[in-house]
């Protein structure tokens, strides 16, 4: 068995353009979800493709967090890393992530996805 045997497969998840553009620059390492059960068999070194209309990126998974709250989330990820330029504004950035995922989203867990472009 090899060590990559027990990495689940290589999955798509699809992002919102800006979103894709602050990764494919680098800028954001750390994608945010909730606790959907598939969200939570995302595992380090997991490969994954960000799709934003016809336009995909693939990424690896190196660190993935769990917060009770996207107030916890941001107080112990970089929000730069998160939202690009909205980092520089904590509490817009939480509006804007509020505003993708309404409170009953975020009572199922918060996710970072800590990313690298893929082949580093």
């Amino acid at each position: 068995m090899s060590e990559r045997d027990d990495i689940p497969a290589r999955r798509e998840l699809h992002i919102r353009k800006p979103y894709f553009d602050l990764i494919a620059s680098g800028i954001k390492t750390v994608e945010v979800r909730v606790g959907y059960a598939s969200m939570r068999k995302i595992q380090p070194g997991q490969e994954l493709d960000f799709v934003s209309g016809d336009q995909r990126l693939r990424t690896r998974v190196v660190r993935v967090s769990e917060y009770a709250s996207f107030e916890a989330l941001l107080e112990h990820e970089d929000p730069i890393a998160i939202g690009g330029d909205l980092g520089k504004n904590p509490d817009e950035l939480l509006g804007v992530i509020r505003s993708i995922y309404p409170a009953e989203k975020e009572r199922l867990g918060v996710l970072a996805l800590a990313i690298e472009p893929f082949g580093r």
